[in-house]
């Protein structure tokens, strides 16, 4: 009877340790409000479950060969699971556990991507690939392109910002623009590569566009204030894909509380941490969506908010 309670004592001991003993590497691309948001509702929903994790936390600050390098380095850190925010990373970090040998694998979860097909992270939503879910921060585009042309009825042309070169992005981009024909608008597009750019590429709207739409794309959102003092400038209404853009300036936002979003990724990592395995979990969509309007910046740019867009808002920022 001894030998069975010191037995059944060292178990719990082991599953303490086991418990305790959890580390979670993160490859996020950039910092900004939003992926911010989803480590911190992610971190929070495992602490509120009562698992006690380790974070390996690296930052790629919107360089996709830093990423690379962070998703090469998680991989030598051998933790119980690998956590990706935003596509680029997703990407870089897909890729690393591709060429990794096979007793170096982990499990890997992203968030805050846009596209998973179109990212090839995934080919089927419904039956991702060995080892490999995520949430998908999706947006239903036409209601939030509905939401910018209802703002202002003098819209006809819109100005699309973003980095072409991130996946997510021209995945949205190319949603907007398959609107054109139905909703009865225009769009010209800027591209920047880089942060330092945005600012340029935001001024090339300037007199050939009546509002400018940012996709959540990272590098554009690292360097928002610039493309804000544009709008200012100019009364250049700014619309944002993300509310927490919205904080920042931007004119309005349809879109969704990202520390939601990585809470929802909190609980899909629980469950890989407790043995289910990846590839068994769907990828999943966040769809509650909220309106955020900024006022004051409304007015900067030239627009009042509509009343009945008002009273619809989730926030208001005076």
């Amino acid at each position: 009877m001894k030998k069975l309670i010191l037995l059944a004592a060292a178990c719990i001991v082991l599953q303490s340790f086991s418990a305790g003993a959890a580390t979670i590497s993160v490859n996020q691309f950039v910092e900004h409000p939003a992926l911010d948001a989803v480590l911190k509702g992610f971190q929070d929903y495992l602490k509120e479950k009562g698992m006690k994790v380790k974070y390996n936390v690296h930052n790629a600050q919107a360089n996709m060969g830093t990423a690379t390098q962070i998703g090469q380095q998680m991989i030598g850190e051998k933790p119980d699971l690998l956590l990706a925010i935003a596509t680029p990373s997703a990407q870089a970090t897909a890729q690393a556990v591709s060429k990794a040998p096979a007793d170096m694998k982990r499990p890997f979860l992203f968030s805050a991507v846009t596209d998973p097909v179109a990212a090839g992270l995934v080919k089927d939503l419904q039956h991702p690939p060995k080892g490999i879910t995520g949430v998908s921060d999706l947006l239903p585009i036409e209601k939030h392109i509905k939401m910018v042309l209802a703002y202002d009825k003098n819209i006809k042309t819109l100005g699309l910002l973003y980095n072409s070169g991130e996946a997510n992005s021209k995945s949205t981009i190319a949603a907007v623009n398959a609107l054109r024909k139905k909703l009865g608008f225009k769009t010209v597009e800027a591209t920047a590569s880089k942060t330092a750019d945005v600012y340029q590429a935001a001024k090339s709207l300037v007199g050939r566009v009546d509002a400018v739409f940012i996709p959540t794309d990272n590098t554009i959102i690292s360097a928002l204030e610039s493309v804000l003092k544009v709008g200012v400038q100019n009364k250049l209404p700014i619309f944002a894909a993300d509310v927490d853009s919205v904080k920042r300036g931007a004119v309005a936002a349809m879109g969704f509380d990202y520390y939601k979003h990585g809470y929802q990724t909190g609980a899909v990592a629980e469950k890989i941490l407790n043995g289910e395995k990846a590839e068994n979990i769907p990828v999943s969509f966040q769809e509650d969506l909220q309106l955020y309007i900024n006022v004051g910046f409304s007015e900067k740019m030239g627009l009042t908010p509509p009343e009945e867009l008002l009273k619809k808002a989730t926030k208001v920022y005076k």
